[in-house]
């Protein structure tokens, strides 16, 4: 009698796990679908501070993603080493469409050339889903430092800088960010030389900028827009090949200091772990594309000096090798590095 209540036990047993794997698997499956997803929460990573373009950017596309029937996303601020801390994390979750990185220029453009390792793989271990947003930075100083030294353009900044070498101090969200890069190609075009100060993203770099511990700084337009409208910034150029329809009577640096070569533009984009459904991937794309063609999502946007883009996967994958290779030859040309 033992053998067959034996045998009958691990034929209960047995059954009892493939019903459990049955239901993990549709389980897996329902999330995987698209026509059911989301069926809990979407973490977005900011691998920066809040306070940042970065962090307003992402928290603009999460509050009109919540918007959606069944749609909960929650951004995740995980700053630190120019973005590297906040990719690595997203590189490694499960490729389920849960777990999203608005990743940027320094992250995915910059920071292979300028770090000598990477604890992920730009290309490899992302899937694109969309490019939200092109930004140019804006050359912005403390403005008492500027009044003091009569500093109103950038050609007085850079007879500052050449008279008084190692004597700026120049904040930046981070190594390898765009802000960063911009300095750094700013000094090398015009020979002069700024003491570096990286912090982990634009919003404590902006406080001890109006608070007069560092006096200059090249940030994305956004995250300083409401500073210089405030009086607590004094802005002199912008960094892109065009002048800002937010700014429009900033010049570029390009015409103010007669650097026909310079140009560093920001851009901000949404990423999945590699290995992500392809349907989910399209139905974010999808989505974020919606909100961000709204008259008042990309108004908001605009008034901030943020051009909404909306690429498909395929184009900002295309965007990405290219920006890759275009920073490469600037982080060469600068000798900008971090080890």
């Amino acid at each position: 009698m033992q053998a067959p209540r034996r045998r009958a036990l691990r034929l209960t047993l047995a059954a009892t796990l493939s019903g459990l794997a049955g239901l993990a698997w549709l389980s897996s499956a329902h999330a995987a679908d698209p026509a059911g997803y989301p069926a809990k929460p979407i973490r977005m990573v900011v691998p920066f501070a809040p306070g940042g373009t970065t962090d307003i950017l992402a928290r603009a596309v999460a509050a009109e993603l919540s918007k959606l029937p069944g749609w909960n996303v929650v951004v995740d601020n995980r700053p630190g080493a120019g973005g590297n801390i906040g990719a690595e994390i997203v590189s490694k979750a499960e490729p389920d469409g849960y777990t999203l990185l608005m990743g940027t220029v320094g992250t995915h453009g910059i920071n292979q050339s300028l770090y000598s390792k990477l604890p992920y793989d730009p290309i490899k271990d992302f899937a694109p889903i969309t490019e939200v947003a092109a930004v140019p930075n804006v050359l912005v100083l403390n403005p008492a430092f500027a009044q003091q030294n009569k500093i109103n353009s950038v050609n007085d900044l850079i007879a500052y800088a050449r008279a008084n070498p190692g004597k700026l101090n120049m904040a930046s969200s981070g190594n390898g960010t765009s802000i960063h890069l911009a300095g750094e190609l700013f000094k090398t075009q015009t020979r002069t030389f700024m003491v570096h100060f990286p912090y982990k993203g634009s919003g404590p770099a902006l406080t001890d900028l109006a608070g007069g511990t560092m006096q200059v700084m090249f940030d994305n337009l956004p995250s300083s827009m409401s500073l210089i409208k405030a009086g607590k910034l004094k802005a002199l150029a912008v960094t892109s090949a065009k002048p800002s329809p937010a700014l429009p009577d900033l010049p570029t640096i390009a015409q103010a200091a007669k650097l026909p070569n310079y140009e560093a533009s920001s851009w901000f984009g949404l990423l999945a772990p590699a290995g992500t459904p392809p349907a989910i991937v399209s139905r974010i794309q999808q989505e974020v594309a919606k909100a961000l063609g709204t008259p008042a999502m990309r108004e908001k946007l605009q008034a901030q000096g943020a051009e909404p883009v909306g690429s498909t996967p395929q184009q900002f994958a295309q965007h990405i090798r290219a920006e890759t290779a275009k920073w490469a030859k600037v982080v060469k040309d600068s000798g900008a590095k971090v080890d």
